[in-house]
């Protein structure tokens, strides 16, 4: 196999790397997630949001479906990496066996958690204007009863992410950084 005619900027991360962002709805998953991919265009990213609308067109975040729609996107993830593409999952995995799974699956795998303030979570997502298929209002659902993450359901944290950003005191492009010197891809 020759020299990789992808880009520099692809080339920086391993071609079958998969990159789980993983935090509270609110904590800038998808905005990272964007420029992330906006560095390194040749990243695709798998959104659990767009996802569970085809996996299952009614959702009722149960805990059954909540298990099959993240089993599946591990091995989507897993599949698209196996074609060297670089994966970027912007998706809560609220449950830290979701995030081994892929851990144990991919061997090119790498957590990036942002943590944030359930308080500020809330308020960003109340102000939000893209939602990429997120349900509206979340977490006013949640205090209704819904099965939302750090309001009714846990979100379990990492106990050992391959990178932390603070994103209620750190800017998207001090987070990119962040992530980029965190990530070390062979």
């Amino acid at each position: 196999m020759g020299p990789s005619k992808c880009p520099e900027s692809v080339r920086r991360f391993n071609m079958s790397c998969v990159v789980w962002i993983t935090g509270l709805p609110g904590s800038g998953k998808s905005s990272i997630a964007e420029a992330l991919k906006g560095r390194h265009p040749g990243f695709v990213i798998l959104r659990m949001d767009e996802m569970r609308k085809i996996v299952t067109p009614e959702p009722t975040y149960n805990d059954m479906e909540r298990e099959l729609v993240y089993r599946s996107l591990v091995y989507m993830a897993k599949k698209i990496s196996e074609l060297g593409h670089p994966v970027i999952i912007d998706a809560t995995g609220n449950l830290r066996r979701w995030r081994e799974l892929a851990k144990e699956l991919i061997p090119e795998f790498f957590e990036v958690y942002l943590k944030c303030s359930l308080r500020e979570c809330e308020q960003r997502e109340s102000m939000r204007k893209d939602r990429h298929a997120a349900p509206g209002e979340i977490y006013g659902k949640g205090r209704k009863g819904w099965p939302v993450p750090g309001v009714t359901v846990p979100y379990e944290e990492p106990l050992s992410p391959d990178v932390t950003v603070d994103t209620e005191h750190t800017g998207i492009d001090e987070a990119l950084n962040i992530i980029e010197g965190g990530i070390k891809c062979p």
